[in-house]
């Protein structure tokens, strides 16, 4: 267990000293601002749609590690995925992470976020980028999220 613990530490602290997808897209057609006060995490996720598709995805802004490496992971994994399929990892991953007992075992990468749960404080930087990302798709112009 502690060799698989010191992986995910590895994974989240290589997506925060690297982000992915760490850039504004001017050609964006949906983004959202989020920001969660109680550890200072402030991002803004930039969505490009084609029809359905999310085409592209990015994200810009500073937190600690759990939500910097959350918002990098979740524009990898949802980049090139429908809208239907984006809501359903969301929904993955929100209960996941707030330790629900019908949620989904998170595959892939997003299986290191799954720890989370175990430290209450950080559930709301982990989920910081992903309710962000489901307020921009939900609203046809810039839109605020927090986690207060």
């Amino acid at each position: 267990m502690s060799d698989l613990r010191d992986l995910y530490q590895q994974v989240i602290m290589d997506h925060k000293k690297k982000p992915r997808n760490f850039r504004e897209i001017t050609d964006a057609n949906h983004m959202a601002h989020g920001n969660n006060p109680l550890c200072g995490d402030a991002l803004v996720v930039y969505v490009k749609l084609n029809g359905d598709v999310i085409e592209d995805i990015s994200f810009q802004g500073s937190g600690c590690a759990i939500s910097v490496a959350s918002a990098s992971l979740m524009t990898e994994t949802l980049k090139g995925k429908t809208l239907a399929d984006a809501e359903a990892l969301y929904e993955d991953v929100h209960k996941a992470l707030t330790g629900d007992k019908d949620a989904a075992e998170l595959t892939g990468k997003l299986q290191v976020l799954a720890g989370v749960k175990e430290f209450p404080a950080r559930v709301k930087c982990a989920t910081l980028s992903w309710h962000t990302v489901h307020a921009a798709v939900d609203s046809d112009h810039d839109i605020s999220v927090s986690t207060e």
